[in-house]
């Protein structure tokens, strides 16, 4: 995915649009911490062309071995990964993957701290900057392409981080805890501007949290993830919640639907 393209332009491209086939679809999956012991068992969840879907589930539960296995950065015991109907699994590089920290490296400035997948793929520093800078009003950056890291807050800090994300180019993005490093007021913000910015862009995400609050405020579906591998009991998806909303409704968590949904995440969650 181009600076210029567009998740739902690229999809549509590839034949795929909001049809039937999911921009991402993990089947039966079975994961693993040491190649032997099962930590999370068949897990099957999808992602359509331009959707938000949040996995919740309580820390340790292996919200972020699903990630791995779903980055092709793990391999799976068994099942699959499909990107717009294709096997990947194992395979790295094909989607974006935002981790809890930004991860900006101090000694960069944030232009170059958002090229810097550019810059690994070989493209010529001009040439990068060049791609990003039309970019940063459009994310809410503008004037901090010369700054360093430590001089902006955390809030535009995950935002550079997004952006950098997003120039990776792939049009599915995982993103792993992306707000709970902030505080509660930065959180809310962050994660509207998120909401907004992924329904202008037409982006593919998959975003994991223990926050029910929050996966419910975000995603029109989620998934939730219940099980005790430290105890021995692999996680599992206990259900899915539709929360029957678009994200852009400031007040919709003072709604009865809201209420509704989150009673429904929490006793999937039990």
């Amino acid at each position: 995915m181009g600076a210029g393209v567009t998740a739902a332009e690229k999809g549509a491209a590839l034949g795929v649009g909001t049809g039937d086939v999911p921009a991402l679809e993990a089947r039966s999956l079975t994961l693993s911490w040491d190649g032997e012991t099962t930590v999370v068992d068949g897990i099957t969840l999808s992602v359509a062309t331009g959707e938000v879907v949040c996995l919740v589930g309580r820390s340790g539960c292996g919200k972020t071995t699903i990630l791995h296995a779903l980055s092709g950065l793990t391999r799976p015991l068994s099942g699959q990964v499909l990107l717009h109907g294709e096997d990947i699994t194992g395979a790295p590089g094909r989607v974006s993957y935002m981790l809890q920290k930004d991860l900006l490296l101090p000694s960069r400035r944030i232009i170059d701290n958002v090229c810097l997948p550019l810059l690994l793929a070989g493209m010529p520093r001009a040439e990068a900057r060049a791609k990003a800078e039309p970019l940063f009003e459009r994310f809410g950056l503008a004037g901090t392409e010369g700054k360093w890291p430590a001089e902006l807050s955390g809030g535009m800090r995950q935002r550079a981080a997004f952006m950098r994300t997003y120039l990776m180019g792939a049009d599915v993005t995982l993103l792993d805890e992306p707000f709970s490093a902030l505080d509660a007021l930065t959180r809310v913000e962050v994660r509207r501007w998120f909401c907004d910015m992924a329904r202008e862009l037409g982006l593919s995400a998959l975003v994991i949290t223990h926050d029910v609050d929050e996966a419910v405020s975000m995603a029109g579906r989620v998934y939730v993830l219940a099980g005790r591998p430290s105890e021995g009991v692999p996680s599992h998806i206990a259900g899915e919640a539709r929360v029957h909303h678009d994200g852009g409704d400031r007040d919709f968590a003072l709604t009865p639907r809201f209420l509704a949904a989150k009673r429904e995440v929490l006793s999937l969650l039990g």
